[in-house]
C-alpha cells in the first residue's frame, strides 16, 4: 500500500483526479472514472474487485466510510484537504470517500429481449436514474446516442447508484442502426400515440426514450416500429402537458415488466 498526503492544486496527481471529475474525454481515454460515496463503492468492490485508489479528505469520514476505509487498506491511498476533496465530489455532503476505478465493460447479450435506447438525454443525474430504473426492471442493454451526457460522470453514476455496474451500456450508438437490426417491437414514446397499456410487450421490445425538453428527433421516432404515449388525466382546469422523461422510462419500462410477469403467472 502507498500513502499519499497530497495539499497542493499543482500536485500532478491531484490534477488527473480533477480530469477524471470533470472531462469525458479524460476518462474514456484512460478507461477510469471516480467513485462516490460508500454505496458506490462497496458496489464496484462487490462486482469487479478493488479499485485502484481510494481518495479520502483530512479530518472525520462518516463512520460507514471509515469502515469501509480500514477495509481497503491494502491499496493506494491519498487524502488531501477538504475543500480539494469536495472539488471531486459531485455532491455538497459527501460521505468522505472515493476511490480511483477501471470502468468496467459488461458484454451484450447477443440477442437482447429488452432494449432501451435513450436520446441526447442532457443531465447526469437524470441519466443515471434512467439507468438505474432500466436495471431494476431487467433490461438487457442500454444504448446511448452520442448527445447523451457521460453515463460514467460522478453525477451520472451517483444517480445510478450502482446500476452502471449491472446494466451492460453502449455509448456513443447509432439509435437507428441498432433500430434497423433489433428483432422486436420498437416504441417511441412521443406527446401523442398509441396507449403504452394497448401494447404487447411480451415480445423482444425496444423503449426509445428521447431529451427531456425537445424529446425524440423526428429521424429516430420513424425508424421505430410504433409511437406511443402514456395516457394523463384532464381535469377541469386542463392536464399536465408531458412528464419527465425518467418518469415516462419508469412506466414504459414497469408496464412490460407487469405485462410479462402476468404472462409467467397464467
Amino acid at each position: 500500500m502507498s500513502f499519499k498526503h497530497i495539499t497542493s492544486r499543482d500536485n500532478p496527481i491531484f490534477k488527473q483526479l480533477k480530469k477524471f471529475a470533470d472531462n469525458a474525454k479524460e476518462r474514456r481515454a484512460e478507461g477510469k472514472t471516480l467513485l462516490d460515496g460508500v454505496h458506490l463503492v462497496e458496489s464496484y468492490v462487490a462486482i469487479f474487485g478493488l479499485p485502484d485508489a481510494v481518495i479520502i479528505p483530512e479530518g472525520k469520514s462518516s463512520v460507514e466510510a471509515t469502515d469501509l476505509i480500514q477495509a481497503l487498506a491494502d491499496i493506494s491511498t491519498i487524502m488531501l484537504p477538504t475543500l480539494m476533496f469536495a472539488e471531486l465530489t459531485p455532491v455538497a455532503s459527501a460521505t468522505g470517500i472515493l476511490a480511483l476505478a477501471k470502468t468496467p465493460a459488461l458484454p451484450v447479450p447477443n440477442a437482447p429481449q429488452f432494449v432501451v435506447m435513450l436520446e441526447d438525454i442532457q443531465d447526469p443525474g437524470n441519466l443515471g436514474s434512467m439507468l438505474r430504473t432500466a436495471a431494476a426492471a431487467g433490461a438487457d442493454v442500454a444504448y446511448l446516442s452520442t448527445g447523451c451526457t457521460d453515463a460514467w460522470s460522478p453525477k451520472a453514476l451517483r444517480g445510478g447508484q450502482g446500476a452502471q455496474f449491472m446494466l451492460p451500456i453502449i455509448e456513443r450508438a447509432d439509435l437507428i442502426s441498432e433500430l434497423r437490426v433489433f428483432q422486436g417491437a420498437s416504441y417511441a414514446t412521443a406527446m401523442a400515440g398509441e396507449s403504452i397499456y394497448a401494447q404487447n410487450l411480451t415480445v423482444p421490445t425496444a423503449f426509445v426514450i428521447g431529451n427531456e425538453g425537445a424529446g425524440l428527433r423526428k429521424e429516430t421516432m420513424a425508424a421505430c416500429s410504433k409511437r406511443i404515449t402514456i395516457p394523463m388525466a384532464k381535469t377541469g382546469l386542463g392536464s399536465v402537458e408531458s412528464l419527465n422523461a425518467g418518469a415516462a422510462t419508469a412506466i414504459c419500462l414497469f408496464e412490460r415488466v407487469r405485462q410479462c410477469s402476468l404472462k409467467q403467472a397464467g
